[in-house]
């Protein structure tokens, strides 16, 4: 049975926060908007319809239960939730907050600006935060 195995390029991009149930949750290291990256712990997928059914319905709910509680975290004006795959094939989900004040508003992230590095104390921060938030979704 093959074995889950992360994207170069996600790795290099996004840093580890937490495991979810089906999910690796992970931070993007462009420290202008509060956006996590969401990859299913399963081999070889690159579509949606490529985890069964379950997986799928496990999925959406890990992303939507914690876009909104980043929402509610941060009081932002838009939750941007997507799945592009067109650089990087293998299946994961985008949950970005987002705020009409932000770099992009109102078109997409990607592409715009230049990204911004953490400082290592506001990047274990903002990991803490996250782990927090993602402790919520199974209590409730």
């Amino acid at each position: 049975m093959p074995t889950f195995t992360l994207d170069d390029r996600l790795e290099r991009d996004s840093v580890h926060v937490v495991d979810l149930s089906l999910s690796q949750v992970r931070l993007s290291r462009d420290a202008r908007y509060p956006w996590l990256v969401l990859v299913p712990r399963r081999a070889d997928v690159v579509e949606l319809f490529d985890l069964d059914e379950a997986d799928q319905r496990e999925l959406w709910r890990e992303a939507t239960a914690l876009g909104q509680a980043m929402m509610t975290h941060w009081r932002g004006d838009k939750l941007n939730v997507a799945t592009l795959g067109n650089v990087v094939a293998q299946l994961h989900v985008h949950v970005i907050v987002r705020f009409a004040d932000d770099p992009a508003w109102p078109g997409p992230v990607w592409g715009q600006g230049e990204a911004e590095t953490y400082a290592e104390a506001a990047l274990d921060e903002r990991c803490e935060t996250i782990r927090r938030l993602a402790r919520t979704l199974d209590a409730g």
